[in-house]
């Protein structure tokens, strides 16, 4: 019998690395740091759970089925924020709302590709990303990152055959956090454009990019939208993960594709984390700035206190957004070292093996630490136990 393709792709990694936890004890002195997933452990600020729960209560229209595409109202809200966030002149027919960013992700997929068409992923690549393609009947082809952790287009353009239909970023970067370069983008977009094929953009952590003004050009591009596609999610702002609400823009020709695949799969959104999303857009603007300048004092506090391991080995590799990317300086593999972590250390992250082809040596010098959830305190208790490990 032939293997499904459910059957031929890896588990889910963060669900995999959450059985290590099984049968293992945290004493009260050193409580487990979990560093291993992108996710706030915050509820929604209170005014937005307010918000959220008069739209259930006063709203009729919250609890039925509602556009495929979205809410008019959050595509309109979404474009005018893209428009001016990155010197963009999108309209709404642009924007289609997702149930979270990596359904955008596959339902752009589905748009591109037919049975063993090609997409190119930098490595280390996002695991959804891969897992989606698999499961899909699309092959990765992967682009190994170079100095800095960032993908070279000329490296790209070597891999690109007539089964290409796109190249697939995240920026700023999941695993390694590293913000990619407009000039590097761009680059990226030309040769997509020269070739005709997409360049998806997955900007998830983008709220929280370092940079001031625009981190790129491609909504300026003449017809941008016969090569871009844009991801979002307003998970990571608004802290919605569990309400799932993400975002595709791109030229309307293609979300009339895309509705196929999201009616088949949602038939639409979920209608409170939706209003949830656009009250956001409306209101808390402000408390985003906040949440992003948090974040940038933890990116810094993980540079400022990475001597103490340095003098141990280690390196860091990446940063940025959520993620701290390293190199361990240990013999074994990070497949070994990330269960061993939970049981001698008490932390659960990921390892570099998750993030790359099987078998790449990288990856198995490499652990990634989703610090966002960990403020300077934490940082610091988080390198002494690194520090003291013997191994």
């Amino acid at each position: 019998m032939k293997m499904t393709r459910t059957a031929a792709t890896f588990a889910p990694p963060v669900m995999e690395a959450r059985r290590w936890l099984e049968g293992v004890t945290f004493p009260k002195d050193r409580p487990l740091m979990n560093v291993s997933q992108a996710a706030p452990v915050d509820p929604p600020p209170q005014a937005l759970r307010q918000a959220m729960a008069d739209a259930a209560l006063t709203r009729d229209d919250a609890h039925l089925y509602g556009p495929v595409l979205g809410n008019a109202d959050l595509r309109a809200g979404l474009s005018a924020q893209v428009n001016a966030h990155y010197g963009a002149s999108t309209v709404a027919a642009h924007v289609a709302i997702t149930s979270g960013c990596n359904q955008a992700f596959a339902a752009t997929i589905a748009t591109l590709c037919g049975e063993a068409d090609e997409v190119i992923l930098p490595t280390p690549w996002y695991f959804n990303h891969k897992m989606w393609l698999d499961m899909a009947g699309v092959r990765s082809v992967a682009l190994p990152v170079g100095p800095g952790m960032l993908p070279s287009f000329e490296d790209a353009r070597a891999l690109i055959t007539e089964r290409t239909r796109a190249i697939a970023l995240v920026s700023p970067n999941n695993p390694a956090g590293v913000e990619y370069p407009a000039d590097l983008l761009l680059a990226f977009y030309d040769l997509a454009r020269s070739h005709g094929i997409a360049l998806i953009v997955d900007e998830t952590y983008r709220d929280f990019d370092s940079r001031t003004g625009p981190p790129h050009v491609l909504f300026q591009q003449a017809d941008w939208e016969k090569t871009f596609i844009h991801l979002y999610s307003f998970s990571k702002a608004y802290r919605l993960t569990g309400h799932r609400v993400g975002a595709m823009v791109a030229a309307p020709a293609r979300l009339a594709e895309a509705e196929k695949f999201l009616d088949t799969v949602a038939i639409c959104p979920g209608q409170i984390g939706q209003h949830a999303a656009l009250w956001g857009l409306e209101h808390l603007g402000q408390w985003v700035a906040g949440e992003r300048a948090e974040i940038l004092a933890r990116r810094q506090a993980i540079t400022d206190g990475f001597g103490v391991l340095a003098d141990k080995g280690w390196q860091l590799l990446g940063l940025g957004a959520y993620f701290a990317y390293v190199e361990h300086p240990f013999e074994m593999s990070s497949a070994d070292l990330a269960p061993l972590l939970v049981r001698k250390a008490g932390i659960l992250c990921l390892p570099g093996t998750m993030f790359w082809p099987e078998g790449a040596p990288e990856g198995a010098a490499q652990i990634r630490i989703a610090f966002a959830n960990l403020d300077a305190q934490g940082i610091a208790e988080l390198y002494a136990r690194l520090a003291l490990l013997d191994l």
